[in-house]
């Protein structure tokens, strides 16, 4: 047991890491969270994360129902990841990168593709 009596200084507390991995999981559910209606048969949203102090740049790949407004899309994907990261990591985010892997066409759209066939 230590003899010290009283609060610990900011200078000998020790510091909290949180791992990349756990980022990248805070990364692809908050883009889970926010893509507006994914496709029944999607595969979930992946992340991978580079933490620098307290600083995480993510790349997120997922996919997307066609047609839509892609654009958007991925932009309100960057928002909920940055914001996610920030309120739960308290990590700032300056960079999201949005990979679309796959586009799903919804079931209007093949009906449409099956008449012009």
């Amino acid at each position: 047991m230590s003899g010290a009596s009283g609060p610990v200084g900011a200078e000998q507390r020790g510091e909290t890491r949180i791992a990349d991995r756990v980022v990248a999981k805070i990364a692809a559910q908050a883009a889970k969270e926010a893509v507006d209606a994914p496709p029944e048969d999607a595969a979930t949203p992946r992340a991978t994360v580079t933490v620098h102090r307290d600083t995480a740049r993510v790349q997120v790949s997922l996919e997307l129902g066609y047609p839509g407004d892609i654009g958007r899309q991925c932009g309100a994907v960057r928002r909920r990841v940055a914001e996610r990261v920030k309120a739960l990591a308290e990590m700032d985010v300056p960079e999201v990168a949005v990979q679309v892997e796959r586009l799903h066409p919804s079931g209007a759209s093949l009906a449409a593709q099956r008449r012009i066939r």
